[in-house]
């Protein structure tokens, strides 16, 4: 402390108007991804069907996304279309979940982790139909977006941090999208 008390009183005398900056800490790298960038992503996956063999068949169309910076999640809202022997009848209906992120790195990719679902809605269902959906509208959300990668990093996303002994590590939801942010390798 005294140094530096020194160095700054020299610097004073010798009519600099301040003294050089001190050394500050490095930030780490981050890597951000867009709103738009994940909903690109999502439109290559989808519309997808899931079927409940000789029972149920799910037509999911693309998903809309929402950011919850405030909860650190996705939700997401996705209409899907529903026939089969149990209902007779072609119905739509919409159900609304929510997730959390997580990274993988066996393919530097991001995933829905951790699903909830918040709501299934098919409107003109009678009660009989209504239970039954309601049975499989969670099995409809895992098989539809559970695990489903968002966003892939690409290797020269990952060449500085890789170079400065980082991984990725924390993902962070902003009302622009993501944040990914690093840690060291030797931290896992």
């Amino acid at each position: 402390m005294r140094r530096r008390c020194a160095l700054a009183m020299c610097w004073a005398v010798m009519g600099t108007a301040s003294p050089p900056s001190w050394p500050q800490p490095v930030a780490q790298p981050s890597y951000k991804v867009s709103a738009g960038q994940l909903e690109h992503a999502l439109s290559q996956r989808f519309p997808v069907r899931h079927q409940v063999e000789g029972f149920l068949d799910f037509d999911v169309r693309v998903p809309r996304l929402h950011l919850m910076p405030e909860h650190n999640r996705l939700a997401s809202e996705m209409a899907f279309d529903v026939s089969g022997p149990a209902l007779r009848r072609s119905y739509t209906g919409a159900l609304a979940i929510d997730f959390e992120l997580r990274y993988e790195p066996t393919d530097q990719s991001v995933r829905a982790h951790r699903l909830r679902v918040q709501s299934l809605r098919v409107p003109g269902l009678n009660q009989r139909a209504a239970e039954v959906l309601e049975a499989y509208g969670p099995m409809l959300a895992q098989q539809a977006l559970h695990e489903v990668v968002l966003h892939r990093l690409r290797p020269q996303d990952l060449a500085l941090a890789d170079a400065m002994g980082l991984q990725p590590a924390s993902i962070t939801v902003t009302p622009q999208g993501l944040v990914i942010g690093f840690e060291s390798k030797q931290q896992r």
